[in-house]
């Protein structure tokens, strides 16, 4: 992480460098947000709400779970002083039991969320950067920064391209199953 911080003050402080120079007249830089291009394209959104929809599921049999695991804590908790001690280990393990398979259902359900975000990213992003590149090539830019990636101070909106590849993507992208 460290090393990617510094990568990219040094690309910053060469790009400055070279703007204060009397040849960056002519230069162009441009500003996409590929986070926001994926997020609010016809496809992203069309992806996030099918995203969504699995994540409330998960969400209802989650809570399902934790009120069954309360439930049951509420139960162990007035029936310690009536069980013997053998009968109430047996049911705290099995209390203990129950909730290690919920952990590991939140674990699991949190890992199968960022393999779809991942799998997402995948198919999208290399599509978003063929359309930056060619705007990029078309319009003569030196260089376009990704403002999602890179925390900039300020950047002018007139070069900030995120809208017409927004755009570009929602004519061009189709995906392959």
């Amino acid at each position: 992480m460290k090393r990617l911080g510094w990568i990219v003050a040094t690309v910053l402080t060469l790009s400055l460098a070279f703007a204060a120079s009397p040849a960056a007249a002519a230069e162009k830089i441009g500003f996409v947000n590929i986070q926001e291009v994926m997020v609010t394209s016809t496809f992203g959104k069309k992806e996030g709400e099918d995203l969504r929809k699995n994540i409330e599921k998960t969400k209802a049999l989650l809570q399902e779970k934790e009120t069954e695991l309360k439930k049951l804590k509420d139960e162990l908790e007035k029936q310690r002083p009536l069980l013997k001690e053998e009968i109430m280990k047996e049911r705290e393990i099995a209390f203990q039991k129950k909730l290690r398979d919920y952990q590991n259902l939140v674990k699991d359900s949190n890992e199968e969320l960022q393999v779809k975000d991942q799998e997402l990213a995948k198919k999208m992003i290399p599509e978003i950067l063929k359309l930056v590149q060619a705007i990029g090539e078309k319009e003569k830019f030196s260089m376009i920064i990704d403002v999602g990636q890179i925390p900039l101070a300020y950047h002018t909106r007139e070069n900030d391209l995120t809208k017409r590849v927004i755009d570009e993507f929602n004519k061009t992208y189709k995906p392959k199953k």
